[in-house]
């Protein structure tokens, strides 16, 4: 229980530590690569907010019905869209502003019986919603430390 206190913390406070981790960055500098041949910072944060999205209707999805098979995506396809590859990224954060804070809400009130909830992923199998969430709370901080990692090589 101590553990999914502290992830829903973590999922809460993630768009606070992103806009913080983003701050300051020109246009150049969004539109470089975390790492040789990934993702440009613009990309990570607009694969956040797909991601996330995902993830919260999946919950709700494991919640509200029984054993739902969920839908893949592939998020590499989603990344290189235009507006991921290269719109604004205020709509992003504002967006993963409200779904965080919908999202813990959600989850801070569920029962202890809907944490052992499952769905079937096409591609990994059952998944949980206490899995789900382990996950997400690790997604999002990953790719902060990416992004600091990025800053911290080229002196940002």
């Amino acid at each position: 229980m101590a553990d999914r206190v502290m992830q829903l913390r973590i999922l809460r406070e993630l768009p606070a530590k992103l806009r913080a981790t983003i701050a300051g960055l020109s246009d150049v500098q969004l539109d470089t690569p975390y790492r040789e041949g990934g993702w440009t910072v613009r990309q990570v944060v607009h694969h956040l907010a797909d991601s996330h999205m995902h993830a919260y209707l999946r919950m709700k999805w494991m919640v509200n019905q029984e054993h739902p098979t969920i839908t893949p995506y592939d998020q590499n396809v989603w990344a290189a869209n235009e507006e991921a590859a290269h719109g604004a990224v205020a709509p992003s954060l504002d967006l993963l502003d409200g779904l965080h804070r919908r999202w813990a809400d959600f989850l801070e009130r569920l029962p202890e019986s809907a944490w052992s909830r499952a769905a079937l992923h096409p591609e990994r199998g059952e998944v949980t919603m206490q899995g789900t969430l382990e996950t997400y709370s690790r997604h999002g901080e990953k790719h902060c430390e990416h992004i600091m990692g990025l800053r911290r090589a080229r002196g940002w």
